[in-house]
């Protein structure tokens, strides 16, 4: 019987990897990467957007102490509320846990979806409502309660956009930063989980009396 001996080349070409097979793994490698490239993106693009604005409202979590000031300066109110720049829901949901009929308006989808899957989950769905929105964009003239986490380089412009926009008996209750020139019918904590309580029919009738002394010295 005759034996047939491989040369050393055949040997060679056999120990190769196919290039098609090199080529594929290789796609795969890149698709993987471009992949999760494009979504680290996805996700962290709605957190750094806000640090581009001129007037940007960054996401920080509340405190356990400022919920509960929060809570506190609302304990005899009732009605709607809505948190402006709502992040994950806290103030939302815990405002629902007391009754209120709670909404949030945030610009970050993806605290927005978070929210919603927060309020199911701690069973306030029903009473809690959150949009993704611009809070310029949107008039709260419908809310007895408003909470604000604010920057203080945005408390003069929406102290302007609130006094023209509440009903007389509306609350706001201002977390970390006061408005620069309403006066305060109520205070709560220290340091970082301060808040301020502003009773519209306060601040409005303060804009009032200024208005009329001004019209007074022309």
């Amino acid at each position: 019987m005759p034996v047939f001996v491989k040369s050393g080349e055949d040997e060679l070409q056999q120990s190769k990897p196919s290039s098609g097979s090199g080529r594929y793994w290789g796609l795969l490698g890149t698709g993987v990467l471009g992949g999760t490239l494009v979504l680290l993106y996805a996700v962290a693009t709605p957190f750094v957007t806000p640090a581009l604005r001129k007037i940007c409202l960054p996401f920080v979590p509340a405190t356990p102490a400022q919920i509960e000031n929060v809570l506190k300066m609302l304990r005899l109110r009732t009605g709607s509320l809505v948190d402006i720049g709502s992040g994950d829901g806290r103030i939302v949901i815990a405002a629902a846990k007391q009754g209120f009929k709670a909404v949030g308006y945030e610009l970050n989808p993806w605290l927005v979806w978070y929210s919603r899957y927060k309020a199911w989950r701690e069973g306030v769905h029903h009473n809690t409502e959150f949009y993704r929105s611009d809070l310029w964009k949107v008039c709260f003239s419908q809310y007895s309660n408003v909470v604000i986490f604010g920057v203080p380089q945005m408390m003069s412009q929406l102290e302007s956009k609130l006094q023209n926009e509440l009903k007389v008996t509306a609350k706001v209750v201002a977390c970390r930063f006061p408005f620069p020139t309403w006066l305060p019918d109520d205070t709560a904590g220290e340091g970082i989980d301060t808040v301020w309580a502003y009773d519209a029919q306060t601040f409005k009738l303060a804009k009032l009396e200024a208005s009329a002394v001004a019209s007074t010295e022309k």
